[in-house]
Formats: C-alpha cells, structure tokens, sequence
C-alpha cells in the first residue's frame, strides 16, 4: 500500500487569484503526480477542510466542485473527510491512498552514482504560467517506468528540480 499526504494553506500555496475550483484540484493532482511518482495508481482519499467563519458557502461549493470533478477525471473515490472552523485559516489536506500499478513500488531511495536522470515533462517556469496549479499528473507513464527493471529510484519534482533533486541523489 502507498499513502501521501499534504496541505494547501491560503495564502502559502493559494490566494484570490486562484478560482476555488482550482484549489482543490490542485491539491489532488499534486497528490496524485507523488503516486505516479512511486508507480502507483489511487483509490482512494480522505479530504479535510479548515475555514474560517468568513468563507462564503458560494467559494466552498465551487472549492468541493473542483475536486469532485478532478476525483471523477482521475477515478478516485473520496470516502471521507472532515471540516473544521478556525478563525484566520483556510486550509484543506488530503490524504490519498494508492496501491503499486506495476509488480514493484519504486522509491526515492534506490538512485546511485551514475545514473541517469530522466523528466516525463518539460520543467521550469510553472509558477509565471500557471502550470503550477494545472497539470496532468503522470500516473501512466509512472506506472510504465515502474515496470522497467533498470529503474532504481523515481520522484516527482512537481516543487521544483533544485529543492527536489538532492533528495533523489545518493549522498556522497
């Protein structure tokens, strides 16, 4: 079994700019790009919501439409969730669960000196354009990589190749 889990805080990850639709299908595909990152495939996933009184229920209806509609394109069920009221917060978490699309889960842990780095996507300049906030995640061609036995190590560097790329490096 895989489990991830991670937040969206306002205004650290998100602000008004972004349509609350957005919001949560942002969360859900980060989420989803760190499974295919392992090779993995989603079943399910448990949704929490922290508001502030303030929130309008016109936002909170479209923010549950976007990851209802981003659920349903990646065929993920959520099961569960919570909503809890804190005054000056908004922030939702999820935590999606997975199981390994191919024989074999790959992790960040396996790379050695020597090996050859590869990308399923372009990189760089994701916050100017917006890309940030729409993306496919790449559960397919995770899957695919899974299965090819010369692959030691695999990560999604969705945050960034420079903060991300040491931790798939093996020290020394």
């Amino acid at each position: 079994r895989l489990i991830t889990v991670d937040p969206v805080i306002y205004p650290r990850h998100f602000n008004e700019r972004l349509p609350p639709r957005a919001v949560n299908a942002h969360l859900l595909t980060r989420h989803l790009s760190d499974l295919a990152a392992m090779g993995g495939r989603p079943p399910a996933a448990v949704h929490a919501l922290t508001l502030d009184a303030r929130v309008s229920l016109v936002w909170l209806e479209q923010f549950y439409r976007g990851l209802a509609a981003c659920a349903r394109r990646h065929r993920v069920l959520i099961v569960g969730g919570d909503i809890a009221q804190a005054d000056g917060v908004v922030a939702a978490s999820l935590t999606l669960l997975g199981e390994a699309a191919a024989p074999r889960v790959v992790t960040r842990t396996g790379a050695r000196s020597g090996d050859w780095i590869y990308v399923t996507g372009p990189l760089g300049r994701s916050l100017p354009t917006g890309h940030h906030h729409r993306f496919t995640p790449r559960l397919a061609e995770g899957a695919w990589v899974a299965r090819q036995r010369t692959v030691r190590a695999m990560m999604d560097v969705s945050d960034g190749v420079a903060k991300d790329l040491h931790a798939l490096t093996p020290a020394g």
